[in-house]
């Protein structure tokens, strides 16, 4: 009776263990990142750049740990001399819908219906500042499996 017992845990864990390997994964996203400096009308965008190791989300595709990236972005323009930044992250799963982010994006602030430029750009190259991706601590991932063995009860 024991090893039955034994035998039926190894085989639920197991087919657990299958389960949330197959939906917490990393994934490869397309993602820039925008700065602005409003003490001098300057804003930064950097090159929309393929990250392989990057975690969402299953339900809603929420960008894992969003404010770490922002803060990489961050602390390049702080070695670069820019004192407090504002900086957010974009990104797309399919770069088609990157591109078009950044493009609506960069549309507000090249110029105004006039033709007058309002803000300094600046671009960052992919050669200068790299996002890299950050992966989950063992809680995070320990509240989603709780979640969806909660959900399958």
């Amino acid at each position: 009776m024991k090893l039955q017992k034994l035998f039926f845990t190894a085989l639920l864990l197991l087919a657990v263990s299958f389960q949330c390997s197959a939906e917490n994964h990393a994934r490869k996203v397309f993602m820039f990142g925008f700065a602005a400096l409003f003490n001098d009308s300057t804003v930064y965008f950097t090159d929309i750049q393929e990250v392989d190791s990057v975690w969402l989300e299953t339900k809603n595709k929420f960008l894992y740990s969003r404010d770490n990236y922002s803060y990489q972005l961050k602390d390049h323009l702080k070695k670069i001399g820019q004192e407090h930044p504002a900086c957010l992250v974009v990104f797309a799963e399919k770069k088609k819908d990157a591109e078009r982010k950044y493009v609506k994006m960069r549309k507000r602030y090249v110029s105004n219906k006039k033709g007058q430029h309002l803000y300094n750009i600046k671009y960052i190259n992919a050669n200068d500042f790299r996002f890299k991706g950050i992966l989950p601590d063992t809680d995070y991932l320990n509240a989603q499996n709780k979640t969806k063995k909660s959900k399958k009860k």
